[in-house]
Parts: structure tokens; sequence; C-alpha cells
């Protein structure tokens, strides 16, 4: 990423939004955004066309609509709709909805829950349960919020094309090989990008579970906060407004 790209979009003023996070979700953005160095390349260049579409799309004021794809939607999609809708509110687009969704739904993990929370993100039951994509498996929905009234979504384990996520004109992203290759074609998306991450599920009850979260937390989130960078830079362009 240019750097003088990045000290613009860093010291303009602070978006209404921005404000609006939760003080300790806002402290963990600020610090994301100094390390877009870190963004390998295959991810930087799924973020390029993800930035690209919704520059090309964004309506201020009005949806527009991203989908996060993994298999179990229970650890990688939750983690990048959260840190896609931070990001989005961090640059002051909170118009801009990130969802989750997977192929063989689970359960939101109780490991994602804690990864969140770590950050300031406060995530509660609600005390209903959505339906059950393993039997066996609970499947209670939380209410997630990011900041204030507004910055938060109801967030449970559901396959990608269930009826609380967007139907048509959507982005879908596709971060788990899995359901990367299950799902060449995803039914009503305007767009669909393959940005496979490492499952952190592979060190659950190790000694190193908790930091694999926060690793993969702050790798989807580093990328989401850098496309919407780019995003805004190409609105503030007066040749794209």
């Amino acid at each position: 990423m240019d750097a003088s790209r990045h000290d613009r979009a860093a010291r303009s003023e602070s978006p209404a939004s921005r404000k609006r996070l939760n003080p300790k979700v806002a402290a963990h953005a600020d610090y994301l955004t100094t390390s877009f160095d870190l963004i390998d390349e295959p991810h930087r260049e799924a973020g390029e066309k993800l930035a690209a579409w919704i520059a090309e799309n964004y309506k201020p004021g009005e949806p527009l609509h991203v989908t996060v794809v993994c298999t179990g939607n229970s650890r990688r999609s939750i983690l990048g709709s959260t840190m896609g809708n931070i990001a989005a509110a961090y640059y002051g687009m909170p118009e801009i909805r990130f969802h989750s969704g997977g192929t063989a739904p689970t359960a939101f993990n109780s490991r994602t829950v804690s990864c969140l929370k770590e950050i300031g993100v406060e995530i509660e039951p609600t005390g209903a349960e959505a339906s059950r994509g393993e039997p066996k498996t609970a499947n209670p929905i939380y209410q997630v919020r990011w900041g204030d009234s507004g910055l938060e979504a109801m967030e449970f384990s559901k396959t990608y094309f269930d009826p609380a996520n967007p139907q048509r004109g959507f982005a879908a992203l596709m971060v788990c090989g899995e359901a990367d290759a299950a799902c060449p074609v995803v039914k009503g998306a305007s767009l669909r990008i393959s940005m496979p991450y490492l499952d952190p599920k592979i060190y659950d009850d190790s000694t190193y579970e908790t930091l694999k979260y926060a690793e993969r937390r702050d790798d989807i989130g580093r990328l989401m906060l850098c496309v919407m960078m780019q995003v805004r830079n190409r609105l503030d362009q007066p040749s794209t407004r």
C-alpha cells in the first residue's frame, strides 16, 4: 500500500462513525492500521478487488452488502464479518455491512467470542437459538455490538444463503479453502473473491490457542481496514465523485 495514501486517510478528520465505535475497538483498529505492510501479496490482491467493487457500487447512506463465507460459520467468517463492520465504521462508511455464513453451519464458537471480546466487541447471548446445522450442536443467537446504536448485528451460525443474509447484489468473500472449493459459484453474488486463511481451529486446546485466534482476527482485520482505507481514498478523489 502506498504510504502516502495511508497517511492521508489516517490523518484525515475522524469520521463520525469512528467516534461511535467502542473505545477499545477503535484503539485496536488504530493499532492495526500501523501494520498494513504485514498483509501478504495474495490477500492484498484479493483486497484490492474488493475495494474496487465497493468503491464502484457505494452510494452514501445506502446499504451495500458483503458476505464472508467459511465452512462451519463459527470462526473465520464471523471474525471477517465483525472486523469488516468495524473497518467500515472506522473509515466513515457504516452503511457497508458485512455478514457471515457457511456451507455446513455449526455454532458461533466460544473461542471466537472470547477473541472478539478481547478487543472490546460486546457479545451477549439473546437467549434464543437458531436452527441447528449439526443436530447435536446448540446454535445460540448473539447480539454483537462494536459501537453505539446501529453498530451491531445478530450473529449465529447459518448457511451463507440464509434469509438473514443478503440474497443478491452482494460480494462473497471465501475465507476458507474448503468452502472456496465447494462453492465455485455463489448464487446471488455480484462478486466472488477467494481469500482463504488458515483455520485457527487447528490450535484448539493447545498452548497457542488464544494467540492463534488473535492472530487470525488481526490478519483479517488488518486486511479489512486496508480495504476500507482504499475505498475511502478512491471516493475522496475528485475524479471518482
